[in-house]
């Protein structure tokens, strides 16, 4: 086996063998004879080394290593690391089914999956599992990967939590049966007037396009016209999600994107039928975070003038990555082709600077005032296209970017928003906040609409806010809190309904002060300044 997965690194550090030679030197090495040269390597370590070589170890480093001069995105996943990382585009994993977070050094339920295990038993938001299978689960061993190790498992498999619930000193025990529990991509989807549906897609993965259609089907029996789809901080995901997804926006037989790579031949995505939201008005939202699949369907819309994008340049990820499976069950996501629009804009950055450098470039970007002015960005006549029916000007070179440019906003900045941020302190504090509410919140208030309408942050509230900050090590500055006075309340406001109702309902409190979005619902209620915008 230490044999297979060597050769298998010899393999995939033939062509940087080359490379390295190359550059050292004018003479070039065929394959067979490089492959003989890191063959001696081994052989020379196996037999004369002065201790004997962890070869696991040394090969697994040495892939990486090699996977690392080829390109940011080509990586080697362990065996032991294959499930974790396929689970958030696989759309479930195998556990309780709960929403927690470590409160305290006490693993708290936010709120159990609607349905899911923890639900069908009667565990409740504001719950505390203090043991697990009869053993103390509280303290400093308490942290995420302690939660995933010994409440995740295979479905049919049980587990007995002992659970602390209010005051009661008394502790209630569940027998829990772990069950496969849904991720889903889609974080909220609603109407934003009577006119406009709103959808926030966090990632591409396999149950999207089921959970988009869905979200579709009710937006349209709420006599949607209009669609705001928000890809901003969406890193991407499945190809054929993305080709789907671009599907539903364009009529038939259009190209959605094509691929190409030194040995792989071009392959184009086109559109099989006409969408079934072909016509209506589209905006979509990206920023920095919009990366690889978001790209795909920005560039997609862009290129055919389907509809209107907002935001900030896109990051820039157009590379391919297919998996290949080593005989250890590890796993190496290759690149293997590039990403093209159908105008042949190429969305991925240059990395010729190497990787570090590349994942630096938000850093970069920042400093370059490219998040607060679009004329920061400079774009050469080379890398200038036309879109297919309107014949606008866009540009390739990495990313895609908008139509209508948005800058970070700025209004209530300031170090002590930062710090609150940073360390956490808004999450904490409303986690804390809900449970000693919980009771008083649903008596008063009923429902989220009624919440929303009519919950104020008060002036005790913040007072409360306050010192919670300082015994958490925040230099609270009164000057500064005047300044963010509105974002810090309108964040305490989100989180108490994200943790009291469902994520749905923190974006429907953070919508009220999303510029990107407020101007999105303008140019969607203004059709001249739409149809101007892509040329019509």
């Amino acid at each position: 086996m230490k044999h297979l997965r060597l050769l298998l690194f010899l393999f995939i550090g033939l062509q940087l063998s080359l490379n390295a030679q190359e550059k050292q030197s004018e003479v070039k090495m065929d394959s067979k004879s490089a492959l003989q040269k890191l063959s001696t390597v081994y052989y020379l370590i196996n037999n004369f080394y002065v201790d004997t070589a962890d070869f696991d170890n040394l090969t697994d480093e040495a892939i990486v290593a090699a996977l690392k001069e080829l390109d940011p995105h080509s990586a080697y996943i362990p065996r032991e690391d294959v499930q974790k990382a396929n689970e958030p585009l696989e759309g479930s994993f195998e556990g309780i089914g709960v929403t927690f977070q470590i409160f305290q050094d006490t693993i708290l339920v936010i709120t159990p999956v609607p349905g899911g295990p923890s639900d069908k038993v009667g565990i409740m938001a504001g719950d505390k599992i203090v043991k697990i299978d009869g053993e103390d689960a509280f303290g400093k061993k308490v942290n995420n990967e302690y939660v995933a190790k010994h409440l995740r498992g295979k479905k049919g498999t049980k587990v007995t939590l002992g659970i602390k619930r209010g005051d009661s000193n008394e502790l209630i025990d569940f027998e829990v049966t772990r069950d496969a529990i849904p991720l889903n991509s889609i974080d909220a989807s609603f109407m934003l007037d009577k006119n406009i549906g709103y959808i926030k897609l966090d990632r591409f993965a396999k149950t999207s396009m089921e959970e988009f259609e869905e979200a579709m089907t009710e937006l349209k029996a709420k006599k949607m016209k209009s669609l705001i789809l928000d890809l901003r901080g969406n890193s991407g995901g499945y190809l054929n999600v993305a080709v789907e997804l671009s599907n539903q926006f364009l009529k038939k037989d259009k190209t959605i994107v094509f691929t190409e790579g030194d040995k792989s031949p071009k392959q184009i995505f086109a559109t099989d039928k006409n969408g079934k939201f072909a016509d209506g008005k589209l905006v979509i939202l990206i920023d920095e975070g919009s990366a690889s699949a978001s790209e795909i369907v920005s560039g997609a819309v862009q290129d055919w003038d389907r509809g209107v994008l907002i935001g900030r340049r896109s990051f820039g990820k157009g590379l391919v990555q297919r998996p290949f499976n080593l005989p250890d069950g590890s796993v190496i996501r290759l690149t293997t082709a590039r990403y093209y629009t159908p105008t042949g804009r190429c969305i991925q950055r240059s990395y010729d600077k190497g990787s570090e450098d590349y994942f630096k470039e938000m850093t970069k970007r920042m400093k370059h005032g490219e998040f607060y002015h679009a004329d920061s960005i400079q774009f050469p006549d080379s890398l200038k296209y036309s879109t297919l029916l309107s014949e606008r000007t866009v540009y390739g070179g990495g990313g895609i970017m908008p139509d209508i440019f948005m800058p970070v906003d700025t209004s209530y900045a300031t170090q002590l928003y930062t710090d609150l941020v940073r360390k956490g302190i808004f999450n904490r504090f409303t986690v804390d906040y809900v449970m000693e509410h919980r009771k008083e919140i649903i008596e008063q208030y009923g429902d989220f609409e009624n919440f929303d309408d009519d919950f104020q942050v008060t002036d005790s509230m913040i007072e409360d806010f306050k010192n919670y900050a300082e015994k958490e090590k925040v230099d609270w500055n009164d000057e500064q809190y005047e300044r963010s006075a509105p974002l810090i309340k309108l964040q305490l406001k989100a989180l108490i309904a994200r943790n009291e109702w469902d994520m749905e309902a923190y974006y429907k409190v953070v919508m009220q002060d999303d510029k990107v979005v407020q101007k999105a619902v303008e140019i969607l209620n203004d059709s001249n300044q739409y149809r101007k915008i892509l040329n019509r």
